[in-house]
């Protein structure tokens, strides 16, 4: 209904007919306001580039270019914003929205030129008058936002339920909650430079927001064939340098990755990816190992019309991922629902064969006209101290390995863990169920060279280990397992001041005069892991090319020095889930290039 207020405001405006109007005699030389939107400044330091005052600019006023002095690195484009004065309406969109903070507006307006071209310029690149001016317009206040700065949080089972348990901790994005997370994402895309897969994030982020998971499903699979696993356990590089994070929590892109692959059921994949008609050629390839990049060279070989065979080590695939990731981070189903669509596609899996004992190198290079090896590294590394000979000091590998198998395994009442990155914290956490299980507490300590800030483990790892009762001690040196009596009695340590020398070099130093000594029955070493190349032998042997290290050298494409031969995984480029799914898409790439004779040597 109209009110008769409604009616006699406009009439208002003839009171202004009886005031003396305001004329501005100079207005070249008049004073703005403190926050009068005048022209542009951008702080180059802070800009990382990620285009969002291009993106909200509806009058096409601001472009992106590249500037001469500016380095691409992770987290910055190397490109800077470049305005337009002849379309800008100065609306000041583009510094609400910027996410570092680095645009602003000063209160600056005059600005006379006889050339147009001077009104386009780069701020910050291209000096001004005003470049040092701090009155302007600015982001109006910390409560002014246009994204939500905090994520949303991901429901966690408490401590109490999952700490005598293997059960998945993580639960999972409702269907509001993934859509409110990805309503978040400002679609830059520096989280595609640094992953190491280079999936397209924002564009499988964006089917979140549309509701259209099986279009997110198939953008995933150009890039990354394992979403499952990946989305469970990828160590989400990408999220560091998400523009969010700049000024509040990064966007959640692993959690926004599991869930699309969680909401696709598998049976519905073949339909989904287009994948019933592969058109199979003459060539055969071998792989050996079906951990991710073993997995990830297969799937796209497949796509490519390769016949594909596996020849995997032990009863079931996965690699590390499944015999060094305790199912309570990554569940063995969830392994297998990938696995089961490649194998879906026609690859073929031969388990418990050993390349080097069951079967030869040479015989599969005889059989196939190329072969692959991912390897991966299962063999633990120890620090050799005084007493690490021990039949109860153990490595980390071994005894995941074990647990996977559901094997029965040593247990005491009192372990000790040395380590300080994710597979100690994964052994950590396991032996700390399995002491709840056996007698009803948890007595586990962990310690390592590291300093709690630089420890390579996860944060949240952490966290949730000192969450479930174990005890984080870093910043200390094993120097002696004690023994006593031929029994374990604890672990000698002096506190660890320096990890790495002035050139970067791993050179611990400790001092001497602060140490002591950690009580315990049982010691796990998870200090890191090596590679068992036992089945290079002979000539073939003697045809690759090792670094000074002692470390494989391919090419581009992982293609070794024996031209048929490639390799890839975490015996190249250490472990990392996400690398060795982005190796395995090279791999077969370059592979395919082989084999169509276009690359036939390193």
């Amino acid at each position: 209904m109209i009110k008769l207020k409604d009616i006699l405001s406009p009439f208002t405006a003839w009171n202004n007919v009886f005031k003396a109007p305001v004329t501005i005699k100079d207005p070249l030389n008049r004073e703005a306001a403190p926050r009068y939107r005048g022209f542009h400044f951008n702080d180059i330091e802070k800009c990382i580039g990620c285009g969002a005052c291009s993106m909200i600019c509806e009058n096409e006023a601001i472009d992106m270019v590249e500037v001469a002095t500016v380095e691409t690195t992770d987290g910055d484009s190397g490109l800077r914003p470049r305005v337009d004065y002849g379309r800008c309406c100065w609306c000041a969109l583009c510094v609400d929205v910027c996410s570092t903070e680095s645009l602003t507006m000063t209160n600056e307006f005059k600005w006379v030129s006889e050339d147009p071209e001077d009104f386009r310029y780069i701020p910050g690149i291209d000096k001004k008058p005003w470049d040092n001016k701090t009155e302007g317009w600015k982001k109006p206040a910390p409560n002014y936002e246009f994204n939500e700065l905090e994520r949303v949080n991901m429901e966690l089972l408490e401590p109490e339920d999952r700490n005598d348990s293997f059960v998945e901790i993580v639960q999972g994005f409702s269907k509001k909650q993934a859509e409110k997370e990805a309503d978040r994402c400002i679609d830059c895309g520096l989280c595609v430079a640094t992953c190491p897969a280079h999936m397209g994030i924002p564009e499988y982020i964006k089917t979140v927001r549309n509701d259209n998971l099986e279009e997110g499903l198939r953008i995933m699979y150009e890039t990354n064939p394992l979403p499952e696993i990946c989305g469970r356990i990828c160590t989400h590089k990408c999220e560091t340098v998400c523009a969010m994070g700049h000024r509040g929590e990064p966007i959640s892109i692993r959690w926004l990755k599991r869930y699309i692959a969680d909401q696709n059921p598998a049976e519905e994949f073949q339909r989904i990816l287009h994948s019933d008609d592969i058109d199979t050629n003459d060539k055969k390839v071998a792989i050996i190992g079906s951990g991710a990049s073993g997995l990830s060279a297969a799937y796209y070989l497949r796509t490519l019309g390769y016949q594909v065979k596996i020849f995997e080590e032990f009863e079931a695939a996965g690699g590390m991922m499944r015999y060094g990731i305790p199912s309570y981070r990554l569940p063995y189903d969830q392994i297998d629902k990938d696995v089961n669509y490649i194998l879906a596609l026609g690859v073929e899996i031969q388990y418990n064969t050993k390349v080097g004992k069951d079967v030869t190198l040479e015989e599969l290079h005889e059989e196939y006209d190329a072969v692959f090896a991912g390897t991966g590294l299962h063999a633990g590394r120890s620090t050799k101290v005084p007493g690490s000979e021990h039949t109860h000091n153990y490595m980390a590998a071994e005894l995941l390995r074990k647990i996977t198998k559901g094997e029965e395994i040593h247990v005491a009442n009192r372990i000790i863990v040395i380590g300080g990155g994710n597979v100690a914290m994964d052994i950590t956490r396991s032996l700390a169920r399995l002491q709840k299980q056996k007698y009803g507490e948890v007595n586990i300590l962990t310690t390592s060279l590291e300093s709690e800030d630089i420890m390579p483990a996860d944060r949240e790892e952490v966290v949730e280990a000192r969450e479930e009762g174990a005890t984080i001690d870093p910043g200390w040196g094993p120097q002696e397992i004690v023994i006593e009596n031929d029994e374990i009695k604890g672990l000698r340590v002096q506190r660890c001041i320096r990890v790495f020398d002035e050139n970067g070099r791993f050179n611990p130093k400790f001092d001497e005069k602060d140490e002591k000594t950690f009580e315990g029955d049982m010691v796990v070493e998870a200090i890191g892991q090596g590679a068992d190349l036992s089945y290079l032998k002979g000539e073939i042997k003697d045809q690759l090319t090792f670094n000074k290290r002692g470390r494989l050298e391919v090419g581009e494409y992982f293609q070794s020095s024996v031209p048929w031969l490639f390799f890839g995984g975490d015996i190249i480029q250490g472990p990392d889930v996400i690398h060795g799914i982005a190796n395995g898409h090279k791999v077969a790439r370059g592979i395919d290039k082989f084999l169509r004779g276009e690359n036939k040597e390193k």
